[in-house]
């Protein structure tokens, strides 16, 4: 299901108008339709945001439908919601795990993909990765290193971080990151 007709879905199912939504997390009425019609693809931020209207984790956003399964352990290819965009796919594995606590990903980032414009940071956890394939450019805190396939790292997640793909090739990253509540 795609992410338009899933937000409808979950904002139909708390009863909420796009009037209601909008006025609770602060995104304008005219995009959350744009949304829910597949004209406009929100960032990851964007939709973190509409959900903090509703109250609803990404996690559980993209679980929405699917009934719980019990002792699930293996997550197929096809069971894994893509949180990214723009020639990024951030493949969240675990997704439906109840109160799960770590996030794992399989980011794959397309020639010149990134993780954005704007560095990411968190106000609590941590990160670390490990480069499976291509050449990325990882930046934090100000500090850039060029990572290859073998090579990983770790940091706090307070520091302003950004990932780029500098190679010609796709390239991707396994990563993990504390809490779990993106």
């Amino acid at each position: 299901m795609d992410t338009g007709s899933r937000l409808k879905l979950v904002r139909e199912s708390y009863k909420m108008s796009q009037r209601e939504l909008a006025r609770r997390s602060g995104v304008t009425n005219a995009t959350i339709s744009l949304i829910e019609q597949n004209r406009v693809s929100p960032s990851v931020s964007s939709l973190k945001k509409l959900l903090e209207g509703i109250p609803m984790s990404l996690a559980d956003f993209f679980t929405f439908d699917q009934p719980p399964r019990e002792h699930q352990y293996v997550f197929r290819a096809n069971e894994q919601p893509d949180l990214g965009r723009h020639g990024l796919r951030l493949l969240l594995i675990g997704a439906s795990v109840p109160s799960r606590q770590m996030r794992l990903l399989r980011e794959q980032y397309a020639p010149g993909a990134s993780s954005g414009d704007e560095p990411i940071v968190h106000a609590e956890g941590e990160e670390c990765g490990l480069v499976t394939r291509g050449t990325v450019e990882l930046t934090v805190d100000g500090q850039i290193s060029v990572l290859n396939a073998g090579d990983g790292y770790y940091f706090p997640t307070t520091l302003p971080h950004r990932f780029r793909n500098i190679g010609a090739d796709e390239a991707e990253i396994i990563s993990a990151n504390t809490p779990a509540n993106f």
